[in-house]
């Protein structure tokens, strides 16, 4: 079942006149994603307005571990995305989500470095030679956890210079030059193309993130947010995924 007629049938009469009263105008979403998600949100922001040019988007990108907690106290959200299902789950087990969660996407680590690659890196066991600056996420947010795993996989101890906030702070430390290396997405590597070049993690190593979103309860547009799950899930919103790096849930 599409989840913008879900969550229509969830809601309470006075939260659905609210929003028909406020659709011949506008509506904003204020969307709570990963950081990972900046890129492929804007545009699948831009590409569902096409369909629904009432819409508005308030995007507010970060750690999903940050996000759930905001979300949980209380913070104004419509939707939350998340790069992980643990942060999804507190959302959940607050009682703060509308209805089911979604997945509606997965992503693959890769070793950001320098453009060309001067350091040589050819894979994790790099990652521990003394000559190699190595940034990762704090392990509290998902990329950091997930770079924290592939690396116990391959036997690699984690010798980190600094612990990021979010997974595109991992990111622009390699571009701007200030470390050599750090773990992040597949999609962070492509949306920074130019900046910096990719080492693939072997598979045995390899650590998948899932991707799960949900409409928060308390949302003043539940059928507009309903509607913009359904096309983030639907054939067009899974081919801008797929255009950004992202795979299958």
């Amino acid at each position: 079942m599409p989840l913008a007629v879900a969550v229509a049938a969830a809601l309470v009469l006075m939260s659905c006149s609210s929003e028909q009263s406020a659709a011949p105008s506008s509506v904003e979403l204020t969307v709570f994603a990963a950081s990972s998600l900046t890129d492929v949100f804007n545009k699948l922001g831009d590409d569902f307005r096409k369909t629904d040019p009432a819409a508005h988007f308030r995007f507010n990108f970060g750690s999903s571990s940050t996000l759930a907690t905001q979300i949980v106290n209380g913070a104004p959200a419509d939707l939350f995305a998340s790069a992980d299902e643990d942060n999804m789950a507190k959302v959940v087990a607050a009682g703060m989500s509308l209805g089911a969660t979604q997945a509606f996407a997965s992503n693959r680590l890769q070793i950001a470095v320098a453009p060309g690659n001067p350091k040589k890196i050819a894979g994790p066991a790099d990652l521990a030679r003394a000559d190699v600056v190595l940034v990762l996420a704090a392990p509290t947010v998902p990329a950091g956890k997930y770079a924290l795993e592939a690396l116990k996989k391959a036997a690699v101890p984690a010798r980190p210079v600094s612990q990021e906030i979010d997974v595109r702070a991992v990111l622009n430390k390699v571009a701007l030059g200030e470390a050599d290396a750090g773990i992040v997405y597949v999609t962070d590597v492509r949306s920074a193309s130019g900046r910096v070049s990719g080492v693939d993690i072997p598979e045995i190593d390899q650590v998948t993130a899932r991707y799960p979103v949900a409409v928060i309860k308390g949302t003043k547009a539940p059928l507009v947010a309903g509607r913009f799950v359904d096309y983030v899930l639907s054939p067009p919103g899974r081919t801008t995924l797929a255009s950004f790096g992202f795979s299958a849930p």
